[in-house]
């Protein structure tokens, strides 16, 4: 199922291009083909005194408008495939980047102890005490709409490189605390033990004992951490302080079918499906690779 999303969202363009739709571009005047006459995108609406515009309902077939449009007669099938970049792509780099920070931050902290562990513990508590989504939405509003500068890099307002890093801030507690606990329970193994007798460097334990048996336990967060950010980014992109416009996400898509649930309901549907497909995926993943590394572990 991860595999299929994965693919859906790189044969975006192609989709786009073989339909022959703008998924970036309001239509509101445009039309399509439909059972061999063109329609307009946007219609009038089913009240009795026809009033106002409705985008086009689903034709369920292969081609332009297969699910619909949304408000701004956008195709719904070719954003959300566009979604589904922006938002695995978000997840995936989140991930990532929050790995990496929650692996140096537990390594440091469980293999130093002493009060560089309770610095660091008493910081990720910190972390760990504010609302997670309450966090995000304050880092996004203090972000989102300016430009940010460190240095040499410049980070524009509409970067993708806001919302990563916002959410991989975010849950670096939730990482960090199991690296942490994994790593304190290595440092007093024998082959450590060991390794100090010899007269073994503290990097060389670190990067050659203890680092290789820490990257089953981040094997195994990582398609967690990934599902955790892709809530998040879609809750962000929903509150529109993720993915801005005309850029599309499944959070963003969500937002924009929340007024069209009662007479164009799959807009916002559609979207939602995918989420909980694909977190149903990654958890799976994750179960299984912890269940494998376990197996492994008794063998």
């Amino acid at each position: 199922m991860l595999l299929l999303l994965i693919l859906c969202a790189l044969a975006a363009p192609l989709y786009a291009e073989n339909v022959g739709v703008d998924p970036m571009e309001s239509s509101l005047a445009g039309t399509v083909l439909r059972d061999g006459k063109r329609v307009d995108i946007m219609q009038p609406n089913d009240n009795p005194l026809h009033l106002g515009l409705s985008p086009i309902g689903p034709s369920w077939r292969w081609g332009a408008y297969a699910l619909g449009a949304d408000s701004q007669g956008r195709d719904i099938a070719a954003r959300l495939l566009y979604g589904a970049r922006a938002s695995l792509l978000i997840a995936f780099s989140a991930a990532c980047l929050c790995l990496v920070m929650a692996t140096f931050c537990g390594l440091l902290a469980g293999y130093c102890g002493g009060w560089i562990d309770i610095i660091i513990s008493r910081a990720l508590d910190i972390l760990w005490a504010v609302p997670v989504y309450l966090f995000a939405i304050s880092l996004s509003v203090v972000t989102v709409g300016h430009d940010l500068s460190f240095g040499p890099f410049h980070v524009q307002p509409d970067s993708l490189l806001l919302p990563i890093g916002i959410i991989a801030l975010i849950y670096v507690p939730y990482a960090a605390r199991p690296i942490r606990a994994r790593t304190r329970s290595l440092s007093s193994a024998g082959f450590v033990l060991a390794a100090r007798g010899l007269g073994a460097s503290s990097l060389r334990i670190v990067f050659r004992e203890i680092l290789p048996l820490l990257a089953e336990t981040v094997l195994v967060l990582s398609p967690l951490i990934m599902a955790l950010c892709l809530l998040a980014e879609s809750a962000l992109s929903f509150l529109s302080l993720g993915v801005q416009a005309p850029a599309a996400s499944w959070g963003s898509l969500i937002h924009d079918g929340e007024g069209l649930i009662y007479s164009r309901p799959v807009v916002a549907i559609a979207p939602g499906v995918a989420i909980i497909l694909t977190v149903l995926a990654l958890n799976a993943l994750g179960d299984a690779a912890q269940a494998e590394l376990r197996a492994r572990g008794r063998r």
